[in-house]
């Protein structure tokens, strides 16, 4: 399993009640980049770490190669290739351009100045439309997961379950929190979010109703060149689909003007992670009368997939965000500018459990379990229980007592009966 780091947001208004405060509503407000911003963060201290270690066990006696796996070497070797491809363009940089240009602009002066040596300008030249580049991307060698969670929800991974909460969500400090899409534990319906909360992290509870196949889905595409060996990387970011690349945006290649179809995907070298689409629908209680409830996928991504299965009541913190209905091909001319909505799954919450799942001692405490043998027996001693169970089916529909009764009847009538053969009848 992936190591799973939380920030919840209220621990940064812990953290500081001014500059936490507005830190947090802004990453609630612009969820994706503050969270990229974030793992950008980590991969630094990280880094720092990894060098800390380093320099200790030359120190010492003791040594971090037996910490060290595939992984680790796979990435040293990456780095190293991309520090000695730097080396020759910056060689390569450093002795041309236009001579005859006075103030350096456009040519190389041995100082690193121009616009050859500009990194923005390096990055967009080098880069294909398609998102192909010979840089490193952090996101290929990333073991964690980060999640961030709303305002009210406690982490549940260390060091935030083992912590004591005395300040609930109704208290003035986290009134920034109160609005139509954020509740104190649960969440909201589906119709309550609307187009203002577009990009925002939302808090939703429904019903699942549908579940897909567990499938990898590819983050990092890693290619080799044929032609100049260099391995090109492809971020794919919240796509479902992507177009492979066909030519290599490096400066060998396109200085020489090699041909196209000199990449080849290395699967072994990309990097994918588990997906699951869920089908998120509105709860009976909260559709108005004579309405059709509203539904939404949800995209889990990690360990937040086979988290749930159809029919159980959820809450889920994610960003909402648009899609395309398709990226290219006759859909996408036909959709034009028209976008479908759905949730980037950040945390999952399961309020309803299967019955193997469940007990009395889990759930309830003692006073409340006589309480409820109480209110069964007051049932069950009743003129009519028949009827009073009946009566809780489908309580919004008027009348049907008769049918209501035979659906009653066929889910507790009835007993079991044992053929010789094995075969057990109710």
């Amino acid at each position: 399993n992936a190591f799973i780091i939380e920030i919840p947001l209220s621990e940064l208004v812990e953290w500081d009640a001014v500059r936490g405060s507005d830190l947090a509503q802004r990453v609630k407000q612009n969820t994706l980049r503050y969270h990229e911003l974030f793992c950008h963060v980590i991969d630094n201290a990280l880094e720092q770490l990894h060098v800390d270690n380093e320099a200790s066990s030359n120190n010492s006696t003791h040594t971090t190669n037996q910490l060290r796996d595939t992984v680790d070497i796979l990435q040293e070797q990456r780095l190293a290739q991309q520090a000695v491809r730097d080396a020759a363009g910056s060689n390569s940089t450093t002795n041309g351009g236009v001579t005859n240009d006075v103030n350096g602009m456009l040519g190389g002066n041995g100082n690193g100045g121009g616009l050859e040596n500009d990194p923005a300008a390096n990055a967009s030249n080098t880069q294909q439309p398609g998102g192909a580049t010979e840089a490193f991307p952090p996101s290929l060698m990333r073991r964690y997961e980060l999640r961030i969670l709303p305002f009210g929800r406690h982490g549940t991974q260390y060091p935030f379950c083992n912590q004591h909460h005395k300040t609930s969500m109704s208290g003035s400090k986290y009134a920034i929190a109160a609005d139509t899409t954020t509740t104190a534990n649960g969440g909201v319906s589906l119709r309550y979010v609307r187009s203002r909360s577009m990009g925002h992290l939302v808090t939703i509870k429904g019903m699942i109703v549908r579940t897909s196949d567990v499938k990898p889905s590819c983050v990092v595409a890693t290619y080799t060149c044929d032609a100049c060996g260099a391995e090109i990387y492809q971020v794919i970011e919240n796509k479902r689909e992507f177009m492979p690349q066909r030519t290599c945006p490096s400066q060998e290649c396109q200085q020489q003007g090699a041909a196209t179809d000199t990449l080849h995907l290395q699967t072994r070298g990309s990097k994918f992670v588990k997906f699951q689409e869920l089908k998120l629908q509105e709860l009976p209680s909260q559709v108005p009368m004579g309405h059709v409830p509203r539904s939404m996928s949800v995209y889990c991504r990690g360990e937040l997939t086979r988290i749930t299965s159809p029919g159980d009541v959820v809450t889920l913190d994610g960003v909402f965000l648009p899609q395309r209905i398709a990226e290219s091909g006759y859909r996408a001319m036909k959709a034009g500018l028209i976008s479908t909505t759905y949730l980037e799954a950040q945390n999952i919450v399961v309020h309803k459990k299967s019955y193997d799942d469940t007990t009395l001692s889990e759930s309830r405490s003692e006073e409340e379990t006589k309480q409820l043998d109480s209110d069964i027996m007051k049932v069950a001693m009743g003129e009519d229980p028949i009827g009073a169970l009946s009566s809780s089916i489908a309580p919004e529909i008027f009348g049907h007592e008769d049918i209501k009764r035979s659906l009653l009847l066929q889910l507790v009538g009835g007993c079991t009966r044992k053929l010789p053969d094995g075969m057990r009848i109710r």
